[in-house]
């Protein structure tokens, strides 16, 4: 069964996917509130943090789509450093997860469903780990920028999707740039636009 590479982030309109000084007590990076903010008080997003409530809308049935189809997660180790606090006993994944690091560390069970295990042989082996793991259903790209643009700049990515937020950030950290030579050809699978973001998704095309 052939599974389906994905990449799902939330973008401002100027394209930067964080704010300036991202650390490990500022994931998101200064001035980064409206790429996020959006999505908190979506219900399938509480769901996923344990909570109840919330608006049941467009965008957070788009929210419910990204979590129903994917069945394993890539990250890079500072993506995974600076939510680790933040995600605690019972993180939204649900599935295995699988850090790009080169500080080894022992897999860790997650109450829900998520393990983290941490991959220090290269991007290839921790998507080859993840395809194996995900049962079927998609393996996600997380991020952060620099781990989705070596998946891109190596023509692994199958389908991109980008949640544009309509705020001007003006510095922060870009996604896209330095991509190298991977496939630059896109068809629109979708446009959806909300009150709180324009939601595209694009399959890349491979050359005949």
């Amino acid at each position: 069964m052939t599974v389906t590479v994905t990449a799902d982030l939330a973008i401002s309109l100027d394209g930067y996917i964080a704010g300036t000084d991202v650390t490990l007590d500022n994931p998101g990076g200064d001035g980064a509130e409206p790429l996020f903010e959006w999505i908190h008080n979506l219900a399938s997003w509480r769901e996923r943090q344990g909570m109840t409530g919330g608006e049941d809308n467009r965008d957070s049935e788009l929210m419910g789509e990204w979590f129903d189809a994917t069945g394993a997660v890539v990250m890079g180790r500072m993506m995974y450093d600076t939510g680790e606090a933040f995600w605690g006993d019972n993180p939204p994944f649900r599935t295995p997860v699988f850090v790009l690091t080169n500080r080894p560390r022992p897999t860790l069970v997650k109450e829900g469903g998520t393990t983290f295990t941490f991959v220090t042989d290269g991007i290839h082996s921790a998507l080859d780990r993840a395809k194996e793991a995900a049962g079927g259903r998609n393996v996600d790209i997380a991020g952060g920028a620099s781990t989705v643009r070596q998946y891109l700049g190596e023509g692994l990515i199958d389908e991109l999707q980008l949640h544009v937020v309509p705020a001007l950030l003006g510095d922060g950290l870009r996604l896209f740039g330095e991509l190298g030579a991977g496939p630059g050809t896109l068809e629109k699978v979708r446009v959806i636009d909300t009150p709180l973001a324009t939601h595209l998704k694009y399959r890349f095309v491979t050359p005949a």
